[in-house]
């Protein structure tokens, strides 16, 4: 290309350029998420001619729109005899071509949150090769121990093992058939959970009651005070149960486009099985090694660590396919969305799983200390700087952060600030505050644990009542997490049903269900109960 072309040609190649170039993007990133490779070399080597065209027009000179910098070298564009004819114009009314804002980037190769991933692989390399160093103990003193210790790891080993087990596919059994009925019949279960939770929870909490032993008594009233709160907690969301059901049927409506959508949960729970099962043997040798119970909680708290990012990792997996079904209409490949989360999110899945259940329960503890009245000035104190911590922390980590993390890999505390600006945006705080979909899949937690429970327990009771406490307790931990991973599938679809709502309002897949709540809101119609940012004690003064 000479410098005598005009330079109306070279604007009009490069805006050409560049509009190839974008369609290009888009054609590739829509390969990308039918699982192919080389995305990043296949676009540089494809877009090397074009963007060295629209480099040229975009460095323009803006005091001489003739003068053209290339590769560092300045030439000066010939004009034509009709430019020449013309009268000289001001520099500025020759306007350069600006680059069009290019969409956010939805494949993302970049690690996220790389420190929880790193700690998170430390932490599984050194449980890992205590499970095995406590597995092969326990197999040791089955083999080589004395008599006495001999006899006590039989004893341990008939009565953990068997039950664990049980424990362990019952539980994916029940967190199959929970799954299942909230995706056939979302309306009923919604208010099947909340009373079942209470009255198994209920139920479980008698049992152990009546086994007259003082573990399983501590163990009983625990289950029942729990089992009244869920029933208070059941009778105060009574109003919202019609918009949660709305909201759930809407967002599980895409589920049926994608018939594989539950592959990635078969693989977490067949790994949770099989890690539980290896996790029961290195309970066993701890019996046998120094400080048993240290070594058995710090088990027990890696279990719930490990059993939270599989969770998470499915949350992940479904957010993506779900996210980009609504931002961009597209059909994700959902082996390679799970390979991405098992990759490139894992690390935000590590950090999410650490904080984002103690923000829960801080948002639990701050709705109870708004509902409480009395003049004690220290009481109200101390809330109102916890409620001021929580605010902070729940707009810097919160569960909607997944969304975001999954279709636009960004980082957890990226995310959850950029979601918390959208739901601001759209004005939709005091709605996500009031969901209570989360809340529905974590009592389906509760049902499955509490079953757990109540078979376990007579079993248990059955051939050794000392052990029932310690079982007992074991299984509602297995039957808990087991349920939650599956209850994944309805929680992501929830999820990104708020989160694409507040990125794009006008979207035709979303209906009007979230637009008809916030102008009944607006106008004063509709009641909802937020979390508190305030105290009423503070907020009256």
């Amino acid at each position: 290309m000479g410098a005598t072309e005009p330079v109306d040609e070279r604007e009009t190649g490069g805006v050409e350029a560049r509009e190839e170039n974008d369609k290009k993007e888009e054609e590739e990133v829509k390969d990308v998420e039918k699982g192919e490779v080389g995305f990043q070399e296949e676009l540089v080597g494809s877009n090397n001619h074009g963007d060295f065209h629209l480099s040229r027009v975009q460095r323009l000179n803006p005091t001489n729109p003739l003068r053209i910098v290339i590769n560092s070298a300045t030439r000066v564009g010939t004009p034509s005899p009709s430019q020449l004819s013309q009268p000289s114009q001001p520099a500025q009314s020759r306007s350069t071509p600006t680059p069009q804002p290019s969409l956010t980037t939805l494949n993302s190769r970049a690690y996220t949150n790389r420190i929880s991933l790193v700690l998170f692989l430390v932490h599984m390399v050194v449980v890992v090769g205590l499970v095995g160093f406590l597995a092969f103990k326990g197999i040791q003193g089955l083999i080589v121990a004395s008599e006495s210790v001999k006899r006590k790891e039989k004893h341990v080993l008939m009565h953990y093992l068997p039950q664990v087990e049980a424990a362990s596919l019952l539980s994916i059994s029940l967190a199959f058939a929970w799954q299942k009925a909230v995706r056939e019949w979302p309306r009923f279960m919604v208010r099947f959970i909340l009373w079942s939770s209470f009255l198994l929870s209920l139920s479980a909490g008698i049992l152990l009651i009546c086994f007259q032993k003082p573990p399983t008594d501590g163990l009983g009233v625990c289950f029942i005070a729990f089992a009244v709160g869920n029933g208070l907690y059941a009778c105060w969301i009574t109003q919202r149960i019609g918009f949660c059901c709305k909201v759930l049927v809407k967002s599980l409506e895409p589920v049926s486009k994608f018939p594989g959508l539950n592959e990635p949960i078969y693989w977490m729970l067949g790994a949770g099985f099989m890690w539980m099962s290896l996790w029961i043997f290195a309970v066993v040798g701890a019996l046998n090694f120094y400080f048993p119970p240290l070594i058995i909680i710090a088990l027990v708290l890696s279990l719930v660590w490990t059993a939270e990012v599989m969770r998470n990792v499915a949350n992940l997996t479904v957010s993506r396919v779900i996210a980009l079904y609504y931002l961009r209409g597209m059909q994700s490949n959902i082996q390679f969305c799970f390979q991405r989360a098992l990759t490139q999110n894992l690390g935000s899945a590590c950090l999410g799983s650490l904080f984002v259940p103690a923000i829960e329960a801080l948002r639990i503890v701050a709705r109870t200390l708004n509902l409480l009245e009395g003049e004690d000035e220290f009481m109200f104190c101390c809330a109102h700087c916890c409620l001021r911590v929580m605010e902070s922390i729940f707009r810097n980590g919160n569960g909607w952060a997944y969304v975001q993390i999954a279709a636009y890999g960004k980082g957890f505390v990226k995310a959850s600030q950029d979601t918390w600006e959208l739901f601001k945006k759209q004005e939709m705080e005091a709605i996500v505050d009031s969901d209570i979909n989360s809340s529905i899949c974590f009592l389906t937690g509760v049902c499955s644990g509490s079953i757990c429970v109540i078979v376990i327990a007579a079993w248990t009771a059955k051939v050794h009542q000392t052990y029932t406490a310690t079982v007992s307790l074991l299984a509602f931990f297995i039957g808990y997490l087991m349920t939650r991973i599956s209850m994944a599938v309805p929680h992501a679809c929830v999820s990104c049903y708020y989160v694409c709502y507040a990125e794009n309002p006008e979207n035709r897949l979303y209906d009007k269900i979230i637009k008809d709540r916030l102008n009944l809101i607006k106008a004063g119609r509709d009641a909802v109960v937020p979390t508190p940012r305030v105290p009423h004690q503070f907020a009256a003064r």
